[in-house]
């Protein structure tokens, strides 16, 4: 045992003796020591004056663009609102203005003493007017009555037996539907005819 503590004791360096480090160890130390950081408490080098004045004008600068697209990016879209409003209104206006003279109409209808017939072909004459005025605004009925049911534009309350048509097909039109153009506006409500000669062949 106690040749083994002589020779460790050889190996190891004395207490009081210095530590030296190779030429490769103090380069690489020092190498790192200058990548680091500086200490908090150091100060950083002053900006030289011209170039703070430079780098505040273009804040400033930068600060004043962004204001005024904001400015602008507000005003259009206020403008896109009025714009919306008074086209919306527009709408509103010309197609009002072609139902007056229909409400114009029945109100005198109702105003007139006349007798039930004067009456019913007077209503009748509106009818057709407002069928005109939804015709100029390009809205049109739906085929309802003989027509082959569809149930992309029509909507069935039921069914109803009739030898006399075609099965599948409408027997009656409770509710009249329309098309804007090719878009749906409402389904025509319809009995469909059940022909049972047809259903038992």
């Amino acid at each position: 045992m106690n040749r083994i503590f002589r020779r460790i004791s050889k190996t190891m360096p004395d207490q009081n003796s210095e530590l030296t480090l190779s030429d490769e160890a103090a380069a690489s130390l020092a190498e790192n020591s200058a990548s680091e950081p500086p200490a908090p408490d150091e100060e950083a080098p002053p900006v030289p004056r011209a170039e703070y004045d430079l780098l505040k004008a273009e804040r400033d600068q930068l600060l004043d663009r962004l204001a005024r697209l904001q400015a602008e990016f507000e005003n259009a879209r206020k403008r896109s609102e009025r714009d919306r409003v008074t086209d919306r209104d527009y709408a509103v206006v010309n197609v009002v203005e072609k139902f007056l003279p229909v409400l114009d109409h029945f109100e005198m209808a109702l105003k007139s003493t006349s007798t039930v017939e004067q009456l019913r072909s007077g209503v009748e004459l509106i009818v057709k007017q407002m069928e005109d005025v939804l015709r100029q605004l390009q809205v049109t009925a739906i085929p309802a009555l003989g027509a082959q049911f569809d149930p992309r534009h029509h909507e069935a309350l039921g069914s109803v037996e009739r030898p006399d048509l075609p099965d599948q097909h409408v027997a009656e039109e409770i509710r009249r539907g329309y098309k804007l153009r090719d878009k749906l506006l409402r389904p025509a409500l319809v009995r469909v005819a059940s022909n049972p000669k047809q259903t038992s062949e």
